[in-house]
């Protein structure tokens, strides 16, 4: 046993150093381990997840205030609105009065009122003097008082 002994351990030393060597020169995988990979994958979808969130929050935020406040172009247009019915108001004011009351077509054939009175009544209305539509509206279409307060009030 002991010439066994004397042959195997320097083929046993020989093996060992052998295995060092190639494990020393074999490539090291400097990667990252599959923990570190579940947890980077996690954060990139954590990630696209609060991106999508975001994004879905803006647009329904996009959406309330399209709803509640209204764009430019329609501000531009309601401003639009205005100037035109106070240029017809101003029109209207210094055009002669035809009858008694100004308004002798108050009343179209259908039943609708005429535009000019309409943006007439709308302009006393919108400055705080609805007795005065109505008493205006009540002349030109000889209405009752109750009905035209209850139409200047609607505008």
């Amino acid at each position: 046993m002991g010439d066994v002994l004397v042959v195997m351990l320097p083929a046993l030393i020989l093996t060992a150093v052998l295995w060092a060597v190639t494990a020393a020169l074999k490539p090291r995988n400097f990667g990252i381990s599959d923990a570190e990979r579940y947890q980077r994958e996690l954060a990139v979808k954590s990630l696209a997840h609060y991106a999508a969130q975001v994004q879905a929050a803006e647009a329904a935020r996009a959406r309330v205030e399209a709803t509640t406040r209204p764009s430019q172009n329609s501000q531009q247009k309601s401003q639009q609105a205005d100037n035109t019915r106070s240029a017809l108001l101003a029109k209207i004011g210094s055009a002669p009065s035809r009858t008694r009351h100004g308004h002798e077509d108050a009343l179209l054939a259908v039943g609708h009122l005429s535009p000019q009175l309409l943006l007439q009544l709308q302009s006393l209305a919108r400055d705080g003097q609805k007795t005065k539509a109505a008493r205006l509206l009540r002349q030109s279409t000889h209405t009752d008082f109750k009905t035209a307060k209850n139409y200047v009030d609607r505008l």
